[in-house]
């Protein structure tokens, strides 16, 4: 199995003359992105590398002025963002309601799966970027520590500032990819990916079986196999969400241009802050658990719908979290650890008493965050709750179960 991560780096003692070859590079590549956009949106969405470089190479190293690897790279740059907006659409169906009725009177919804032909616009490019490959674009100096870069200009010397980055220096277990240069705040940065080959992992030689179940009054319930809960209070980061979303409707009322460039800065700002939590949460749990560890999360691929039943004020705490973008940290984490993670459906994961089975949405107090069996008498909070039923497809799973998964039917019984 290979493991991608992506290294960060500072570039240092950038002079005008190499800036301003870096911003002409970028721009050039950005409105050759831009080109190659709008010639697959309106070819039926072609997107193999064949055929586009068929069609349009010889026009980007004309119009734009690339070089013949960057030419290519600007096509596959494209290719790949057409492919994550179509892997986003078929994740989130469009619902609707049919007009019809079931037996107790309530709404039957239905859903379509959604494609590349729901997009009305081409996908736009609008930050300048470059994308550089390896050997071809740009190459680590080791005899003087800096990094190659190619522009429009010719090669690049420059040096940089990364934590760590010698480690990423064994070629006998590291292969470097591409570069992404940008620039943020008049600084320049560059984003590197390191891939690393590691063992297929073995799920039922997990010493160790966590479940997850993630929210917001805690981020973070887990339950492990020894009966232990580790809790991560998330009233904190749901303060400063608050403080976010308070700001930024001040600024929406004025409406003007500071304001405006102002709800740029917050946005980004916030969008920092919360993969800064989301990087310490997951870390934490990697450390702590150690190695060999299989950490068990809920399914949250339609975790939205859940807003149709939410108070209109309380909407944008419920889906703003990136619960995505945890389950992707933790995922690299735990496979750079010797551990891996598994994902089950989520369906009555808080109905379930995990005593006697039995499963009553009832019995779950929202407002107390309790939830009381009324076969057993058990008691419990509800998030960890939940996280020890999750626990328990977990284990399921490492028992060889392919899809374990709870049926109300079954529980009744």
């Amino acid at each position: 199995m290979d493991q991608t991560v992506t290294v960060k780096a500072k570039l240092l003692n950038i002079d005008e003359e190499t800036a301003h070859s870096f911003m002409q590079t970028m721009v050039k590549y950005k409105d050759a992105c831009n080109f190659i956009s709008q010639y697959v949106f309106n070819h039926a969405f072609e997107l193999k590398q064949s055929k586009l470089n068929k069609a349009l190479y010889r026009d980007l190293r004309n119009k734009f002025g690339l070089k013949s690897q960057m030419a290519q790279s600007a096509i596959k740059t494209v290719i790949a963002r057409y492919k994550t907006v179509k892997t986003q659409l078929k994740q989130k169906p469009y619902r609707y309601d049919t007009g019809k009725k079931d037996g107790k009177g309530h709404a039957i919804w239905a859903q379509t799966f959604r494609n590349l032909s729901w997009l009305w616009y081409p996908i736009q490019f609008k930050r300048p970027q470059l994308d550089l490959q390896r050997n071809r674009d740009w190459s680590y100096l080791s005899s003087t520590k800096q990094i190659s870069l190619n522009t429009l200009q010719g090669r690049k010397k420059v040096d940089f500032v990364c934590k760590s980055f010698d480690q990423y220096l064994d070629s006998d277990k590291w292969k470097f990819g591409t570069i992404k240069l940008l620039k943020f705040r008049n600084q320049w940065y560059m984003h590197l990916s390191a891939t690393v080959s590691l063992p297929e992992y073995q799920p039922e030689e997990a010493e160790h079986v966590v479940g997850i179940d993630l929210g917001l009054r805690f981020l973070a319930s887990c339950y492990d196999e020894k009966g232990k809960t580790l809790l991560f209070n998330g009233q904190k980061a749901l303060r400063t969400r608050r403080k976010y979303k308070k700001l930024r409707a001040q600024l929406q009322a004025k409406g003007t241009k500071s304001a405006k460039r102002r709800l740029k800065q917050i946005g980004q700002r916030e969008n920092r802050w919360m993969s800064d939590v989301n990087h310490r949460l997951t870390k934490t749990l990697v450390d702590h658990y150690g190695a060999n560890t299989l950490f068990v999360l809920e399914d949250l691929t339609d975790v939205r719908f859940a807003t149709e039943k939410t108070a209109k004020d309380k909407r944008y705490e419920m889906v703003s979290w990136a619960f995505y973008q945890f389950e992707q940290f933790l995922t690299y984490k735990a496979n750079l650890n010797s551990s891996a993670i598994v994902k089950v459906p989520a369906k009555y994961t808080s109905q379930r008493c995990p005593k006697c089975g039995r499963i009553r949405k009832e019995n779950r107090d929202h407002q107390l965050h309790l939830y009381v069996c009324d076969r057993c008498g058990y008691k419990s909070n509800d998030d960890r709750l939940a996280s020890m039923n999750i626990q328990f497809l977990g284990t399921l799973y490492r028992s060889g179960e392919e899809a374990p998964q709870f049926n109300k039917q079954a529980s009744a019984e």
